[in-house]
């Protein structure tokens, strides 16, 4: 179980892809604190249809993923073909291998499994990144992405990609030399990565504007298959993934992100991350309103709706939506 998606193992992967299921929850995330205290309805259903949405989408550019289909009454259906919103999918399974102190491991397997990375590309900076962070700390320079500056607001001629690790208890970003080097990548794997999340990149910002949204950032997991081709896997071009917006407003996850930084626990959880035991030493966070609980729901609902083309979701438009949440987070 992860904190906001449950696996089923059908068939365990070794040196081929096994076969699993993820059920997608109304659970949520961030900070990489865990399970939040509450659920946001319909959540689940929406960031699987529109993950289902995207892997048809790569796939018929050519892309590879780990995809087979939805499931709906127990049949693997693919997205035209299920009669309503569903939370479960199909996949194919690789190895997932945790590093043991150093990640020479990667370097001796074959195939067929993840590599540990997060791959992320920008489009945008925008208020709040974590790279404004990392520069304002002296811990990277503009430079490193071939720019002059970097500062909030800026939307960028194209994408920069960036690199944090995937297998560790808490994140940390790294250099494209760094990331080369944990994932047992050859040169070309490691250039033909780079230029799979542009492609990525490139398909969701197309389908996303088709529904007034910007794309801002967002990021794709990545696993080599038996035969070593890249395939993108976990889930892709939801908002939990990735960074969106409409007339400069959030539509992510960000919103609860921001909703929390507000709290005395994020204080904790600033002081504290990265501590053996931070997480029962901040302790448990507080509830979200009711009122923007059911404002982030209808945001995921009505996102999907309007990203996949059809009413799955009983919501308001977008547009409608955003403005409310507006009024209730601003």
């Amino acid at each position: 179980m992860g904190s906001v998606k449950d696996l089923i193992v059908l068939r365990e992967p070794n040196d081929k892809p096994g076969v699993g299921r993820f059920i997608f929850s109304d659970r949520y995330s961030v900070f990489d604190y865990g399970e939040m205290p509450d659920k946001i309805e319909g959540k689940g259903k929406a960031l699987c249809m529109v993950s289902a949405y995207f892997f048809e989408k790569l796939e018929e550019e050519g892309i590879k993923t780990h995809y087979i289909g939805l499931v709906e009454d127990g049949k693997v259906k693919r997205f035209d073909e299920v009669g309503g919103a569903v939370n479960e999918m199909e996949i194919k399974l690789v190895k997932v291998v945790k590093p043991e102190g150093d990640y020479s491991i990667f370097k001796k397997l074959k195939g067929n499994f993840l590599i540990p990375l997060e791959i992320i590309y920008r489009n945008s900076i925008p208020e709040g990144s974590s790279l404004l962070r990392r520069i304002e700390k002296g811990e990277v320079k503009p430079e490193d992405f071939g720019l002059s500056r970097i500062e909030a607001g800026m939307r960028l001629e194209k994408p920069i990609i960036d690199f944090s690790t995937k297998l560790e208890d808490v994140d940390r970003y790294l250099s494209h030399a760094e990331a080369k080097e944990i994932s047992g990548l050859t040169d070309n794997e490691f250039e033909a990565l780079k230029e799979l999340v542009i492609r990525v990149d490139e398909i969701i910002t197309r389908e996303v504007g088709k529904a007034g949204l910007t794309n801002e950032d967002g990021k794709i997991e990545v696993a080599l298959d038996e035969e070593r081709n890249l395939m993108v896997v976990d889930a892709v071009g939801t908002p939990d993934e990735c960074r969106f917006s409409m007339d400069g407003f959030e539509v992510s996850k960000e919103l609860l992100r921001k909703y929390y930084r507000k709290t005395e626990w994020y204080e904790k959880v600033k002081q504290l991350k990265g501590n053996e035991g931070w997480r029962e030493a901040v302790g448990k966070p507080p509830s979200l309103p009711e009122e923007v609980k059911e404002g982030i729901s209808s945001l995921y609902k009505a996102f999907c709706n309007e990203v996949v083309g059809k009413r799955l979701f009983d919501a308001p438009r977008l547009k409608e939506v955003v403005s409310h949440l507006k009024e209730v987070l601003e």
